[in-house]
Parts: structure tokens; C-alpha cells; sequence
């Protein structure tokens, strides 16, 4: 597998995030990520190790200009840009719909939809020139009801209705759209939050990110409007 040589990583300081970067970069990708917290990014570098394959800029993606602003800084660092993989992201939940906080909603949507959106809007003149792949982290419960978490499944279930659409948009043009839908992650914060449930059928994030390092790679070059579950044990 070859992942794309140029790619920027959302969410890339975050507990996905620093599974996917380290195996981009070992693949032979050069990475940019944006970051908000620097002790954060200073963190992935030193656990990446490699300076020359990791770029890391500080930036806001819930605005349009932030992810124009990130997206062109990535650019002109990386030399090219030939995919990306959206893994940013928030939760919110725990009560009924009419019970939530009022500013949930919007939290919400800024933090699932608006960053995948505006990050994709920039990123795609510079994807049209080399050709590349777009992966997104959706999420199952968006497609299994979301009981007690409304404006979290509301805006992962836009995310992968905007999946959809970019791929037919895009399919004559060279660029490739999916998802990956993941449902809890083995993450020690999910440990943290949910003491008394069985993370033996939870996913480990390794076996998420080669999942979208697969669909990064030229390996799944016939793929795309894809929504993949990855739920399973890995």
C-alpha cells in the first residue's frame, strides 16, 4: 500500500489522529496537520519523530477562512496535496433531544460538519490538479438512531450525505469521496467515560486508521461514495 504523498490530517493531534499520522508518515506520506493546542502538536511531533514528513500549523477549521488559511499553508508546505483524511470531530450527548443544551446543537454541527465541509471546499482545487482521496470519519450511530445524542447523529449523518454527493461530483474529475464509520473507539477517554462497559467489542483505533490509509492509498483506487463500517474487533 502506498498512501498519497502529499495529505493533510484533521483532527491529528486527537486519540485518532495520532494513530493515523505515524502511519501515513511510515508509508512514505508527508503529513500537515493543524493544531490549536501546541502542546498537543508538540506531542505528535515528538512521538512521530520525523521533521522532515510532519507539518504542523496552528489553525481554526470551523470557519471558512481558518480552513482556507490551513489548506493553503499545507499546500505550499507539502509541495502538493493528494488527499486527506477529516478526522476531527466532536460528542455531545447523554439526554433526550428536548433535554439538550440549548448551544449543543450548533457545537455540534461546527465541530462534525462545518470543519469537514469547509476543509473540503478548500482542499478541492488543489486535489483536482493532482488527482487524490478524501476519507471522512463518520460515525454508526449516525446510521443506527443515535438514542440521546440528536445534533451528534444529525451531523455525522450530513457528513455522510456530504460524502455522497462530492463523490458523484467528483467521480469523472479524479477525486475520491468516502467514510469510515466507526462505533466506539478503544480510546482511554471512552475507557475513562464508560467504566462498566466491555471494551473487547469496541475497535481499536489501529485497525481504523489502516482503514483509511487503505482508502488514501492508490490500492482503492476503484472506491468511492463509500460509507465502511468499522465497528468490528481490530
Amino acid at each position: 500500500m502506498k498512501p498519497a504523498s502529499g495529505v493533510i490530517v484533521t483532527g491529528g493531534t486527537g486519540a485518532l489522529g495520532r494513530t493515523v499520522v505515524p502511519l501515513l508518515v511510515a508509508g512514505g506520506s508527508r503529513v500537515a496537520v493543524p493544531w490549536r493546542e501546541e502542546e498537543s502538536w508538540r506531542a505528535l511531533a515528538a512521538a512521530v519523530g520525523r521533521a522532515d514528513a510532519l507539518v504542523g500549523i496552528e489553525a481554526d477549521l470551523s470557519t471558512a477562512d481558518g480552513a482556507a488559511r490551513f489548506v493553503g499553508a499545507a499546500a505550499a508546505a507539502l509541495g502538493r496535496l493528494d488527499g486527506a483524511a477529516l478526522v476531527a470531530g466532536g460528542w455531545g450527548g447523554g439526554t433526550r433531544f428536548e433535554a439538550a443544551p440549548a448551544e449543543e446543537w450548533s457545537r455540534m454541527m461546527r465541530a462534525n460538519l462545518d470543519t469537514v465541509a469547509h476543509v473540503c471546499r478548500a482542499a478541492l482545487p488543489h486535489l483536482l490538479r493532482e488527482g487524490g482521496s478524501v476519507v471522512a470519519v463518520g460515525s454508526r450511530a449516525a446510521e443506527l438512531a443515535g438514542d440521546g445524542m440528536a445534533a451528534y447523529a444529525v451531523s455525522k449523518a450530513a457528513v455522510h450525505a456530504l460524502v455522497r454527493v462530492l463523490a458523484l461530483e467528483n467521480r469523472a474529475r479524479g477525486v475520491r469521496f468516502n467514510a469510515v464509520l466507526p462505533g466506539t473507539i478503544d480510546t482511554p477517554a471512552n475507557r475513562a467515560a464508560m467504566p462498566g462497559a466491555d471494551p473487547a467489542a469496541w475497535t481499536s483505533p489501529g485497525a481504523i486508521a489502516r482503514t483509511i490509509g487503505f482508502l488514501l492509498s492508490p490500492d482503492s483506487a476503484p472506491v468511492t461514495g463509500a460509507l465502511v463500517p468499522v465497528d468490528g474487533r481490530g
